[in-house]
């Protein structure tokens, strides 16, 4: 100290040497005048150094202490925290706690799950039986006259006033068990594709075929009434959906939704496959050739899944991977892989000679190997080859790879108008039990690569094998024409329907596939909440390791004010998820189907991703037998790992029930109101009411949840009675207390409003748009999770977070991956609402600024039997910020006639002193109490760097690193593309043009062929204008803090250049909260940068970022494999389509297309 303030002086004498000789010279009085002024200015510097550096701890104590008690007394009188406690000390003798055993409970999930998905295959196997049934016994009729409904047709009339051929009235109402949609319950109709001529005899046969589905469909449905929609996708294209609809087009009045493109259909038809893509990149594939050919290779992308595995090479002079990381190897198409290979086709170029000869000699070669070393699929293996021609001999190479076995299938597709080669391409794909396509336009691409599918089927059809699948988790955005119904996930069940015909055996027809869906939110209800505690979960993955269902499943993101699903939302490895796993023995176990369990210290956040949680989880895990999933779940040591049961009598707890003030979790069953359609417009609320009062004795409820809410409701029926009390007496009550709650096990909750909505702040705290605070079928309330894991009977005090964790989730919705249809529509009008009234008004941002300064004090409630105890609820009052602001500015202050005879330091000492900053923060860092308003909800690094470093260094606060492996970062503008740079305004203006005219004779291309068929292209094409913006997905780190409450009370002095910052930190007692003061004075922003809470993308390079895609995670492959049969007609090879084209359209494209090569 004594060296600094030396420092200090010397530096101000030096400085004003010269002054003080020209002073001399001027007289002595001056002289004197200037070492006088010197003398009390030194002095006055050294007095206030010292008095910012000796802040008095004992007098920053007793302001903690008394600020402790202050906010302790509020929160008890308001919230009657000790009488909830109280009451259920008093039942204690009369309640008994059980420890949850996770091998059994999930076992018993499994067998529910087992069940209901068992109903469901049961019904997809009486549809499939009945179609071939039905075609068995119809004789086709080539000039068939037959009306049927089209569901894009129905209801609808002409001009003068008549129904539309094959519309007509067909009756639909609002069903609760289809979202709400309106259907018809009696009737299936059909949807044909735009490209599908929809009175095509193939389509008519099929129809009038299919009729016969319509009477097992309704039996279904009435065996079981949990199901949801059933249908029949037929090869020939059309799509016969139960219960029928109106079919909504999209913008262009184009039907895009084609059954043989959905996975359920490609799954059920074909096995497994490995499949090498063979792409003609040589000089003469420019210009619409090559866009014919990326189309074609997109399409056959789209028809793999994850079972299947792919490679691309292309090829001209030499043979290069598309991806040079793949090279030599299989891989799997999941999504990521599939979207990753289409962003490396769309940037294929043209150039040099076709060389086709060894090309396919590297493709045998990959295929040879996979299967050698137990790679891929282990089933069936195809190349197809994509050419214009081709032209060498390379009968050698089958002779030498593929003959006389042809193990591997050859698909061919000849790309363009030319003919030349046809005999030779058709020639391969005959010669190796493929089959040959001619592809001359954009809209030859769908029905031609579909062909290679029913190729692929004919062992399984010859056989009548049929397989029933499953798919991984899907959202269905075609199907659905409401934004809310196409982002649920679903997964679906399917089997495929083949020819009985003997006379078309050997030929292996397709008839189509049936399949039902199950919406995940559904199957993941039969393991309820309350079963598994205040941090346990139930999820679900596939055979390959996916997430079907997760708490922590994040599937969707925004772009604009649109949500989407994220690119990779269904192939989110369990690994990214339960990251702890970092050996992988927990996913290893679960994708071989094992039966079994372990445990995990696990770091897991809520609070939207700010506040990190130690917990040590205990799973378990099984397989559901006939079906590629397995269960697991998680139950957490400590108070989740038991639960206690009590017993009241039915009428004192329905008595209790019927409060006003009470409510229970609508999300979860307590009883079962979907199966009886009078049952589902009934809450769960009311469901329980009725049954108990005997007015709905049919209802399937679960008796043990019953059971322990209904004592719940007795115990904290005091509860009511005390708040009303407190609200009734207005002299002691303070409007700024807004809510006060507690929440059960239950999940039972009871809140009162001691304010009125038009002066209270927090106005959606509690509402059923607050999913953060509400009991749902993923998670307990946030003030719920984070009471359990502090000290019962001590508040908890945070701020709520009104924003997404960082720049990286302001791109993403926070949505559950199990929201209902009706709760995602409600978060979708809430959020755009909330957009135009900030859109229309400054005054309502204030207003939402004002709504995030409110404060949540939350404890938890305990029952202990013996020497076990469990958590049976929590308790607490949602506050305004200016309660406690107001409470802590009164106490932080000493008064001027303070005795400071024996303090140490500044004395009297205030917080509302320029040179002094006081602080409150709570155990993650966040600050509640600042001088500076907008301080409240940050972060304090981001307030104050050099005291949050030095107390992260001093072990008062530890930094956690968590990993985001959900996340979506901007994609880097150098990483976007490799096309040619514009290196003048010519090139830019010709790229521009070079692009309208392209898609311009495109689009006219396929419109003389059948409309708007597929607009994917179009959309590609302009989408590179914005990739600089597109979002891709990416890992992320990120920081939280917590403290560390050994720790009670620390200070020290900072060092900052020319001054020193002085600091005191005391915990507040029987809280979780800091009281920090500060010396204000002294500015370290130069040697201290902030601490922010953003993450950062881990960056992968080269060589780690391609091993970590050559990877092969383990997985268990399907049991069933078709990939040979011996009455094939492998003779049925294909032949040239042939399609009628404006033949002036087409050159002007060819020609275009060859001057913008």
């Amino acid at each position: 100290m004594q060296i600094a303030a030396a420092a200090g002086m010397n530096g101000w004498s030096w400085g004003n040497a010269g002054n003080a000789s020209k002073s001399e010279r001027s007289g002595p009085r001056r002289g004197k005048l200037m070492m006088l002024l010197w003398i009390i200015l030194s002095s006055s510097l050294c007095l206030m150094v010292d008095g910012q550096l000796r802040i008095s701890p004992e007098t920053v104590q007793e302001w903690a202490v008394s600020f402790g008690k202050e906010i302790a007394a509020l929160s008890a009188r308001y919230s009657g925290a000790k009488l909830l406690q109280k009451k259920y000390k008093d039942v204690e003798g009369v309640v008994k706690i059980e420890e949850m055993d996770g091998a059994e409970l999930v076992k018993t999930f499994a067998e529910e799950m087992e069940e209901m998905l068992g109903r469901k295959m049961k019904s997809v196997k009486r549809l499939a039986e009945a179609a071939e049934d039905a075609d068995f016994y119809h004789d086709y009729n080539e000039t068939m006259e037959f009306d049927y409904y089209n569901s894009l047709l129905i209801n609808k009339v002409d001009e003068d006033g008549n129904a539309l051929p094959l519309g007509g009235e067909f009756p639909l109402e609002e069903n609760e068990h289809f979202n709400k949609l309106p259907v018809n319950t009696q009737m299936s109709n059909i949807q044909v594709p735009t490209n599908v001529y929809n009175r095509d005899p193939d389509i008519l046969n099929g129809v009038y075929m299919s009729e016969a589905l319509n009477e097992v469909f309704i039996d279904n449905f009435q065996k079981d009434p949990t199901l949801t929609w059933q249908y029949f996708g037929s090869s020939t294209g059309f799509f016969r959906l139960y219960p029928g609809i109106q079919w909504i087009p999209d913008d262009n009045g184009v039907v895009t939704f084609d059954s043989r493109n959905r996975n359920w259909y490609i799954q059920a038809a074909t096995s497994p496959k490995d499949v090498v893509i063979v792409v003609d990149v040589s000089g003469s594939m420019k210009g619409l050739r090559l866009t014919i050919a990326k189309h074609t290779i997109n399409t056959i992308l789209d028809t793999l899944g994850e079972n299947d595995f792919v490679n691309i090479i292309a090829y001209s002079d030499y043979v290069r991977y598309v991806e040079p990381c793949f090279k030599g190897m299989l891989v799997q198409a999941d999504l990521d892989n599939r979207e990753h290979f289409k962003l490396l086709v769309d940037e294929l170029h043209v150039k040099g000679e076709g060389k086709v000869k060894k090309a396919m000699k590297e493709s045998f070669k990959i295929l040879n190997e996979a299967a050698a070393l137990g790679q891929g699929s282990l089933c069936n293996q195809a190349i197809m080859l994509i050419t214009d021609g081709a032209m060498e001999d390379f009968q050698d190479v089958f002779e030498e790879f593929n003959w006389p076995e042809r193990r591997v299938r050859v698909f061919t597709y000849l790309i363009g108008r030319e003919m030349t080669f046809a005999d030779n391409v058709k020639w391969i794909a005959c010669n190796n039990k493929g089959y040959y396509t001619h592809v001359s336009t954009l809209a030859d691409v769908q029905e031609n690569v579909m062909e290679y599918l029913h190729v692929l089927s004919r062992p399984m059809v010859i056989n009548h094998d049929h397989d029933i699948i499953w798919t991984e988790a899907y959202m269905d955005s075609v199907l659905f024409n409401t934004q809310a119904q196409s982002l649920l996930l679903m997964t679906s069940v399917a089997m495929p329907v083949f020819s009985k015909k003997k006379e078309t055996l050997s030929h292996g027809i397709l008839l189509g596939v049936v399949g039902t869906d199950v919406a995940l939110r559904e199957l993941m209800r039969l393991a309820p909440r309350y079963k598994l505690g205040v941090h346990g979960y139930a999820y679900l993955i596939t055979n390959n390791g996916y997430i079907l269902s997760h708490p922590d499943l994040r599937p969707l993101y925004k772009e604009g004010k649109k949500l989407k699903p994220k690119p990779n939302y269904n192939s989110v490895d369990l690994s990214e998820v339960e990251w702890e796993d970092t050996e992988e023995k927990l996913r290893t176990a679960m994708v071989k189907g094992e039966t079994g369990g372990m445990s995990l210290d696990v770091r897991t956040s809520v609070d939207k991703g700010t506040r990190v949680m130690f917990l040590k989880n205990d799973y378990s895990y099984t397989v559901i037998n006939e079906t590629p999933f397995s269960l697991g779940i998680v139950l957490t040591r400590g108070y989740g790992q038991y639960i206690f049961i009590g017993n009241v009598s039915v009428e004192e707890g329905l008595h209790d029930l019927l409060a006003p003030d009470l409510t229970i979790a609508n999300e979860w069953t307590y009883c079962e109101t979907d199966i009886d359609p009078a049952h589902r417009k009934l809450s769960q609320l009311q469901a329980v009411v009725g049954y108990l009062t005997g007015k709905e004795p049919d209802l399937d409820c679960d008796a043990l949840l019953l059971q322990q809410t209904l004592f719940d409701a007795v115990v904290t029926a005091p509860m009511e009675a005390y708040w009303t009390a407190l609200m009734l007496n207005t002299s002691s009550m303070d409007d700024r207390v807004e809510t006060v709650f507690l929440g059960t096990r239950s999940g039972l909750m009871r809140f009162q409003r001691y304010t009125g909505i038009e002066k209270r702040i927090a106005k959606s705290f509690l509402t059923s748009a607050d999913k953060e605070n509400m009991f749902t079928l993923d998670h307990f309330p946030v003030w719920y999770r984070r009471a359990a894991e502090y000290p019962a009977g001590q508040f908890l005090y945070y701020m709520p977070r009104q924003e997404t964790r960082d720049i990286f989730r302001d791109y993403e919705a926070d949505y559950s991956a199990t929201l209902s249809a009706e709760e995602l529509e409600l978060e979708l009008q809430a959020e755009e609402g909330g957009r135009q009234r900030r859109e229309a008004d400054d005054d309502d941002v204030e207003e939402e600024e004002e709504a995030g300064r409110i404060l949540i004090a939350t404890t938890a409630v305990t029952v202990t039997v013996g020497k076990k105890t469990a958590i049976a609820g929590a308790i607490g009052v949602q506050m305004t910020l200016e309660l406690i602001e107001s409470r802590f500015w009164a106490i932080a202050a000493q008064p001027n006639d303070t005795d400071c005879s024996n303090v140490e330091g500044a004395c009297p000492l205030r917080c509302d002193s320029f040179d002094i900053a006081c602080y409150v923060i709570d155990n993650n860092g966040f600050v509640l109490i600042s001088k500076q308003r907008n301080d409240a909800g940050r972060f304090f690094g981001e307030v104050d760097g050099s005291v949050m470093t030095t107390l992260i260094r001093m072990g008062m606060f530890k930094r956690v690193s968590l990993f985001d492996y959900q996340a979506m970062c901007k994609m880097n503008s150098h990483s976007v593309s490799s096309a040619r740079p514009l290196l003048s305004p010519f090139y830019g203006l010709a790229a521009a043009l070079k692009w309208f005219l392209s898609n311009f004779l495109l689009f006219l291309l396929e419109f003389n062929i059948c409309g708007f068929w597929h607009s994917d292209h179009f959309a590609d094409a302009s989408a590179h204008k914005k990739k600089g913006d597109i979002l891709q997905p990416c890992d992320t780190e990120y920081p939280s803090f917590v403290y560390e409450p050994s720790v009670k009370e620390t200070n020290s002095i900072i060092k900052c250049g020319r001054c020193q910052k002085m600091f005191v930190v005391q915990q507040i007692p029987e809280s979780n909260l800091l009281l920090l003061v500060v010396q204000a004075d002294c500015d370290c922003s130069r040697q201290y940068s902030p601490i922010n809470m953003e993450p950062k993308e881990v960056k992968y390079n080269a060589s780690v970022k391609c091993d970590r895609m050559r990877s092969q995670k383990i997985r268990r492959r399907p049991e069933s494999c078709h990939a040979y049969h011996p009455q094939e007609n492998a003779n049925d090879c294909g032949g040239a389509s042939v399609i009628s084209l404006s033949a002036s359209l087409f050159l002007a494209c060819l020609s275009f297309s060859a001057l913008a090569s």
